[in-house]
């Protein structure tokens, strides 16, 4: 499936138990290969963000491998 980021921004970002982490803000893209590389999540009231890598303005920072599922919300696999 191919999909535009404009049409992933904005969608709800939520752990495969169904913790909700928050609402797709951006990408982070490696300028030499124009491959993602990380999510950026805006994170929800109840996320512990200390528990998260995050940028400057406070968003979470996921990878983008993984992201399992895309379709009303976006399904991501936290590391162990």
């Amino acid at each position: 499936m191919k999909l535009f980021a404009t049409e992933l921004t904005g969608k709800t970002v939520m752990t495969e138990d169904g913790q909700i982490l928050g609402v797709l803000s951006d990408f982070m893209v490696e300028t030499k290969t124009g491959k993602i590389q990380s999510i950026l999540v805006d994170p929800a009231e109840t996320v512990e963000r200390r528990l998260f890598k995050t940028d400057p303005e406070g968003r979470l920072i996921l990878s983008f491998r993984s992201m399992k599922a895309v379709r009303d919300v976006i399904v991501t696999q936290l590391a162990d």
